[in-house]
């Protein structure tokens, strides 16, 4: 994890300033909060990969106990200088080994925060960790791009981003499908300076997904086309999955590494 952890406290610690503006586009993030609202139960709710609070502080708005993990202080200090952002505790910590106490109604990650963890076992701890801290009605949800839609011309070639300002984003992305890999490269002209920002990912189909849940002890509940609560179809370019407790298995399994490839 110490390589992953150094690239995420990098851009993150540099960017941070800057995040909201040049990622944080707004009809994307009224979508998240709304569906996150509908699915949060009694509370409180985690999330996994809080950062400046984009998602965490509407979603708080919206009367829902939310608590964070982040791996960047920067971030963190971004989402304390917001209005009402003192009061959501964060700890600072690998948001894979879930490292808060007590159980949740809801454990979430958007933006594709899940795909950080570096690894497959990185991923399968967390769907275990996760499943741990559970309520019993609990779910766990996050997004994810399809692998198909990572290869299509538009992803490798480049793609103009939205921003919420004047700056210009442009998002291309190198492919290691051997190690199951990519590399999001976003190159930002702002005020008349040029930035280039690198994140690395490692993707997973849903299949794998859905394998990783049942061993961890969930199973799929419902899949999403986005956000916005879209049917998920053979057009989607992404998913969203919201996984619950699997019944016939006991929570809290030991899950052990498996090769799914």
């Amino acid at each position: 994890m110490a390589e992953q952890k150094l690239l995420s406290s990098h851009y993150s610690n540099v960017f941070a300033d800057h995040y909201d503006s040049w990622f944080g586009t707004s009809s994307e993030t009224a979508d998240t909060v709304e569906l996150l609202a509908q699915l949060a139960g009694s509370g409180p709710v985690l999330e996994l990969g809080i950062g400046t609070g984009r998602i965490a502080l509407p979603l708080q708005a919206r009367g829902v106990e939310v608590i964070g993990i982040d791996g960047s202080e920067a971030m963190v200090a971004q989402l304390r200088s917001k209005p009402g952002g003192q009061h959501i505790p964060v700890t600072i910590g690998d948001f894979s080994q879930v490292p808060v106490e007590g159980s949740f109604s809801l454990i979430y990650l958007a933006a594709g925060t899940f795909f950080e963890l570096p690894s497959q076992q990185a991923q399968l701890d967390c769907f275990t960790n996760a499943t741990r801290r559970l309520a019993p009605d609990g779910l766990f949800v996050f997004d994810a791009n399809l692998p198909e839609t990572l290869f299509a011309t538009q992803s490798t070639n480049g793609q103009a981003l939205a921003t919420d300002g004047d700056q210009l984003i442009v998002r291309y992305r190198q492919l290691d499908p051997a190690a199951q890999r990519y590399t999001s490269h976003y190159v930002i002209i702002d005020d008349g300076a040029t930035r280039h920002l690198k994140v690395a990912f490692r993707y997973a189909a849903p299949g794998e997904l859905d394998l990783m849940a049942h061993l961890a002890g969930l199973r799929l509940k419902e899949r999403l086309g986005g956000w916005s609560g879209t049917q998920f179809t053979r057009s989607s370019a992404y998913h969203v999955s919201v996984y619950e407790a699997d019944a016939a298995k006991p929570s809290g399994v030991q899950a052990r590494s498996v090769s799914m490839r």
